[in-house]
């Protein structure tokens, strides 16, 4: 998974959190999906973005399903998309 073309992820210190910049305006994230969308670089499938967030937080369901949910609303709000969507 990446981050679609339209978007850009960055750390805004002033705001003292990850934002995803559009051309017509900006999203907040909390901490949970600034840690899922960097690790959203092309490199890696959902299940590898999820193993990686299982690692580094704790090997939970709770990390795995909360980590689905929000994958799958990113995917929908077309924040990140699938290398084969191309």
């Amino acid at each position: 998974m990446e981050i679609a073309a339209l978007f850009r992820l960055q750390w805004e210190e002033s705001e003292r959190s990850y934002v995803l910049l559009y051309p017509e305006g900006m999203v907040k994230l909390n901490a949970s999906a600034g840690e899922i969308l960097k690790r959203c670089d092309g490199r890696e499938t959902a299940n590898g973005i999820i193993k990686a967030l299982r690692a580094a937080f704790g090997n939970s369901d709770e990390v795995e399903r909360d980590a689905r949910e929000f994958l799958e609303i990113a995917y929908e709000q077309g924040w990140v998309r699938n290398k084969r969507d191309d």
